[in-house]
């Protein structure tokens, strides 16, 4: 199955890094500088949404478990192949838009990376207020964010009669990424032909 996964608001794909003097929470990005969100942690946020919906769809919890083991395993049992168990590709742009972006890229020093991660990106800043509505001292942050309007893709691994039960939890997930809690991460995700 191939999942678009169309972005309705700015996202931060965070990859755990920061640069000192710039951001501080960076967007994980492949060589090229293309943004991309890897499969295991959406299988991460997949897993929360499956439980929801066995929670109130399972006849009980011991069938839930089961469910939940069969499609997505248990911990520490991720490098194990199991027929019928769920695998997510990284979503990334289509290879289209990137051929497109890199051949059109021009640079002086021949470093298209930044150039692509510029244009499919930008800065946000944030501060704490105090209780006074004053900002807080030192409470500067900045990170990385992924512009809206972008689809990714990314292609799962299930059995054929997974697929309706994969497509309704995926219906079922509204965010995603960093920072979800402050209106970042929006998206819809689709089953594409």
């Amino acid at each position: 199955m191939k999942i678009r996964m169309q972005l309705l608001s700015d996202v931060i794909f965070g990859n755990g890094m920061s640069i000192p003097g710039g951001e501080d929470i960076s967007v994980l990005c492949d060589e090229n500088g293309f943004p991309y969100y890897k499969g295991g942690t959406f299988k991460g946020v997949f897993r929360e949404a499956l439980e929801q919906y066995l929670e109130w769809t399972a006849a009980d919890e011991a069938q839930a478990e089961a469910q939940l083991g069969r499609l997505l395993g248990t911990s520490g049992d991720d490098r194990i192949f199991r027929p019928g168990k769920l695998i997510f590709s990284d979503f990334q742009l289509s290879d289209y838009v990137k051929q497109q972006m890199l051949s059109e890229v021009k640079t002086e020093t021949g470093d298209k990376r930044d150039e692509i991660l510029q244009a499919l990106s930008h800065q946000r800043t944030f501060t704490a207020l105090s209780d006074e509505g004053i900002v807080s001292e030192g409470s500067l942050r900045s990170c990385r964010c992924v512009n809206k309007g972008l689809n990714f893709y990314s292609q799962v691994e299930c059995s054929r009669e997974d697929e309706e039960l994969v497509a309704e939890v995926l219906s079922g997930i509204k965010w995603i990424g960093t920072m979800r809690n402050r209106g970042f991460g929006k998206v819809r995700l689709t089953v594409i032909e």
